[in-house]
């Protein structure tokens, strides 16, 4: 038995033993969210509720797995039955046993975003529109949106608000390519991962009796993490499910307002906003007890957040006693920044004995990377980017994973289209597109066009030996395991060959890559803990059976609900560079959150509207709280964009921290940054404190000619100031003058006299 009031503080200990009706638990940053989901559960089960009438759904596969592990560790056996996972795969899974009332066989395959835009393209072009105009990222955006938001291509063929829309950014014929998509999708047996939410929403409404209070009697309890990132979509079949007659209205979420940061995906704050008015008697918990941070940190993330006026009210605190104030960079360039951070970073890992592991640089966007690549790249520090590309981006693999979908689904159009001419077979883009015509116009589809006697003599062979291929690997999908016929795919398929026959680095480099996704496919096989969904007793029949368990099928499923989060990071010590979005759910010792500038962070994209300013002041929130002992804020006053020095003013949030809990003063200029340099000779200690910073954004200089100056001189720059010139190198166009700036860091600066704008003074 678990001493629950032993193990959990008392407003976690109320949320876990509260199971009945609606139940909100408003987790604040390190709050011990999973902590209080895991114990809910195993309270739960304690109390006779059998597993598998419990249905816990989160954002992310490495979450759903963390849970189970835990509960496992705290109640056995019973806790791997509960059904737990992300919304997309718990659904996915459903679907391959319902899938046929709504028209689908149960071997649909799933597109991924690069799918999705390939046959977007593709569909642009067979209609005639200029893909400059309906770009596919903008009209997959477009249809992702309808789609979150429960419109059929019908209904937004029918939405005048939607149609002046459309006409006012220039694609006036958006309806028609939402319809031909969705018909495309339904012809070729595909769903992309908005169709999961939105055709498992259409399955419940279709078919009530049957489907929808089956799962209403299964799913006797929700529980729902991450609640503030939901949609409309996710939101409304959790309705669904939850609400019926007679129904207790057994569901808890948990989440944090303050985290809500995906707007741009979709979810909307409304949702946990507006729980307690959507259902009655919804108890409210709040966890404001912070485990993770230090009270400098945990107090500036207070009263951030409380400029934010549509929020539900807390106030989150921490009893930890030692607490560093949070350290503040002030620089001129983005470069000065990146050097400063890294300095800084150098200090810490010395002075403080911070691996790199425990280190985290957050920006806005992921182009600010590159000047920290670099500055880490020169001191010789190992780091990592996250939100990179994915392996299973890289384009053998993309190549080989369309082998896959197309032997386990041979309508799937866009897996035909990317793999039959590749390697070589003779056929061009004139006989695919004569062969798709001919499809449309008899009504069939593409697979079944191949048998037709409509080529030359040549062509039609080609055709007819890669259609006998392809049929006799998916004839082997039906009794050979994931494996077995991912290999024999590869050899026949002439990937193998090819691939072998580029003895490039680059080559070889592409074959490790299908080599490491076979290993991976061999893993999946071998592995001999069971990742299906359990079933109650009697149901074993709706359960794959254990050669579908470990089938190519079930394995494409698998990778395609892989979320960015659900990538294990390297074993090796490394510093994380990552956009604040992605570093949501992550913590370090030491955070650095840079370009803290208006029209950077908060994004200029945001400025004119207050409601997607609360939004950047919420992804500021959720970067604070992500440090664990050591917080610094950075901002550079000019940086290049779009080839072009910009100036930019300190940030809005930078004012929002409060003072008394920065080491050096925002406004005055003195003290901002420390030397750190570890080229300064005395590493492990600060410098002695700076001098005044010209507070200028730009100072007005009439330049003088390259060959007016000479060392001695006092020179006035646009960025840096006031200074003196120490000597002067090189000759004629290749002049470079040395010059001590009054920035307090006593360094050179290197200046091309050819296209320097100084002006000589007195």
């Amino acid at each position: 038995m678990i001493d629950f009031a032993r193990e959990l503080n008392p407003i976690q200990y109320e949320a876990c033993t509260n199971i009945n009706g609606p139940v909100m638990v408003i987790a604040g940053p390190g709050s011990g969210k999973t902590r209080v989901l895991t114990y809910r559960i195993a309270y739960m089960l304690e109390q006779g509720i059998k597993p598998w009438n419990i249905l816990a759904l989160t954002f992310t596969n490495k979450a759903a797995r963390e849970m189970k592990e835990r509960l496992g560790k705290l109640v056995g056996p019973s806790g791997l039955q509960v059904w737990a996972g992300t919304f997309h795969s718990i659904f996915a899974k459903i679907m391959r046993i319902e899938s046929q009332k709504i028209g689908y066989p149960s071997t649909f395959t799933i597109y991924d975003t690069e799918d999705t835009k390939s046959l977007i393209g593709n569909l642009l072009v067979e209609m005639g529109f200029d893909k400059a105009v309906y770009t596919p990222n903008m009209v997959r955006n477009r249809i992702s949106s309808a789609k979150s938001l429960l419109i059929s291509p019908q209904a937004y063929a029918a939405n005048e608000e939607l149609l002046e829309e459309d006409k006012s950014r220039d694609v006036p014929q958006m309806y028609k390519v939402y319809a031909a998509y969705a018909r495309r999708c339904f012809d070729s047996a595909v769903m992309d991962f908005d169709d999961l939410l939105y055709n498992f929403f259409l399955l419940l409404q279709r078919n009530p009796d049957e489907v929808l209070e089956k799962y209403r009697k299964k799913f006797q309890y929700l529980l729902v993490d991450e609640f503030q990132d939901t949609n409309y979509l996710q939101y409304a079949i959790l309705k669904k499910l939850v609400r019926f007659q007679g129904s207790a209205e057994n569901i808890c979420i948990v989440g944090d307002d303050a985290q809500s940061i995906y707007a741009f995906r979709g979810a909307t704050i409304d949702n946990i906003l507006n729980f307690e008015k959507e259902f009655s008697n919804v108890g409210i918990f709040k966890l404001e007890q912070n485990y993770r941070s230090s009270k400098h940190i945990i107090n500036a993330a207070n009263n951030v957040i409380n400029f934010n006026t549509k929020q539900i009210q807390k106030k989150i605190w921490t009893d930890k006693e030692e607490s560093r104030q949070i350290g503040l960079i002030r620089a001129l360039t983005d470069i000065e920044e990146a050097r400063k951070v890294v300095d800084t970073i150098f200090e810490l890992k010395n002075r403080d004995h911070l691996s790199s592991s425990e280190i985290a640089i957050l920006y806005r966007t992921n182009a600010q990377s590159r000047a920290f690549e670099e500055h880490l790249r020169r001191n010789n520090m190992a780091y990592r980017i996250y939100g990179g590309m994915s392996f299973y981006q890289r384009k053998e693999v993309k190549d080989m994973l369309a082998y896959f979908r197309l032997v386990v689904n041979t309508r799937d159009e866009e897996a035909f289209r990317r793999v039959i001419n590749h390697p070589k077979r003779s056929l061009g883009n004139t006989t695919i597109d004569k062969l798709i015509d001919y499809a449309r116009t008899e009504k069939i589809s593409v697979w079944e066009a191949m048998t037709k006697p409509i080529f030359p003599t040549r062509t039609q062979q080609q055709l007819h030996e890669f259609h006998q291929m392809i049929e006799t690997l998916h004839a082997e999908s039906l009794t050979e395991d994931a494996y077995v016929l991912a290999t024999h795919i590869f050899q026949r398929s002439g990937l193998s060959a090819m691939l072998r026959a580029d003895t490039t680095l680059e080559g070889k480099g592409r074959l490790e890559n299908i080599q490491s996704l076979l290993d991976g496919i061999k893993e999946y096989v071998e592995n001999d803990v069971l990742d299906e969904m359990p079933e109650e007793e009697g149901n074993e029949d709706e359960l794959p059976n254990n050669l579908e368990d470990k089938s190519l099928r079930n394995y494409l499923q698998t990778i395609a609900l892989i979320s960015d989060q659900d990538v294990e990071t390297e074993e090796n010590e490394h510093i994380s560079l990552m956009s604040v979005h992605a570093a949501k759910g992550l913590e370090f010792d030491a955070v650095f959150i840079t370009g803290l500038e208006e029209n950077l962070f908060p994004s200029f994209m945001s400025l004119s509207s207050e409601h997607e300013i609360d939004e950047e002041r919420r992804l500021f929130f959720v970067a604070l709280t992500r440090a664990r002992k050591h917080l610094t804020l950075t901002y550079a006053t000019s940086r290049y964009k779009f080839g072009k020095m910009t100036y930019f003013k300190p940030s809005r949030f930078l004012d929002e921290v409060g003072e008394d809990n920065l080491a050096t003063p925002l406004h005055k200029p003195q003290n901002l940054v420390y030397d750190n340099s570890p080229r300064s000779g005395v590493s492990g200690h600060f410098q002695k404190k700076q001098t005044a910073i010209p507070t200028h954004d730009r100072f007005e200089v009439t330049p003088n000619a390259a060959h007016d100056f000479q060392a001695g001189q006092e020179v006035l720059h646009p960025r840096f100031g006031k200074g003196k010139i120490i000597r002067i190198d090189g000759g004629g166009d290749n002049k470079v003058a040395s010059v001590r700036f009054n920035l307090g860091d006593d360094s050179e600066r290197r200046i091309m006299l050819k296209f320097a704008k100084m002006q000589i003074l007195g």
